[in-house]
């Protein structure tokens, strides 16, 4: 199986080319400068609200998740600071190697998002990662997240419609085993797992789920781009 036998890559974005980790626990530093929870206890506890029934749209549900972590971790559990968490997303940074591998992904294929973010925060991220994309699909656009399978089937008929790829023609590219690549395989659809977290104990603040082996592994979209590359 050759990278370049695809014509569609469909990116997870939140995790995998957005820094979530990085950009909420600059909201806590800044938020909270004089607290004392470490990084790892804050994004466990953010992990575990998350996987708490009846969430709300994401990043919305950020609001939430500060009323949930906050008690638990004797953070101050103001209207005002969960708010905050909420509207830092515009600030989040890209992962160093985003804004060059899509650059050059993007001669090769047509990218599409397939983030579990709302459209008003994936137009920000979009902007903080250069404008690469040649379609943007957002939760509130299939009117679900994943790892619901109506997502998948949700993108694949949208650029089957733009475009005339097929199922066959696309590979997912995400960082979340749990949210994509075992959702995926299950679907037949082709997957690529961005390893963000090689080399780091625990999940961070992604869910946690059995391990599924994609068809394609790489520890950061560079080395995706590097491989592409190197078939030519």
């Amino acid at each position: 199986m050759a990278l370049h036998d695809f014509k569609v890559l469909t990116f997870d974005v939140v995790g995998t080319l957005i820094d979530f980790e990085a950009g909420m626990l600059a909201y806590l530093r800044h938020a909270v400068p004089d607290s004392d929870v470490t990084d790892d206890q804050f994004l466990a506890a953010y992990r575990e609200a998350r996987k708490m029934p009846n969430t709300d749209w994401y990043p919305n549900d950020l609001v939430r998740c500060w009323h949930v972590i906050a008690p638990q971790l004797g953070l101050p559990e103001s209207d005002a600071l969960a708010d905050g968490f909420r509207d830092s997303v515009p600030h989040w940074p890209a992962f160093p190697d985003s804004v060059d591998a899509l650059v050059r992904l993007r001669r090769h294929f047509k990218l599409v998002t397939m983030t579990n973010a709302q459209n008003w925060a994936l137009q920000h991220f979009q902007k903080t990662l250069g404008s690469p994309f040649d379609m943007l699909l957002a939760c509130d656009d299939a009117l679900c997240e994943k790892p619901d399978p109506r997502y998948f089937a949700y993108a694949r008929g949208r650029f089957e419609e733009a475009w005339g790829y097929k199922q066959s023609e696309n590979l997912h590219v995400a960082q979340s085993q749990y949210h994509d690549i075992g959702i995926a395989k299950k679907l037949g659809i082709t997957t690529c797992w961005i390893e963000r977290r090689h080399g780091l104990t625990g999940s961070g603040g992604t869910i946690e789920s059995e391990p599924t082996t994609p068809d394609f592994h790489f520890h950061s979209l560079a080395q995706l781009a590097n491989a592409v590359e190197a078939e030519q």
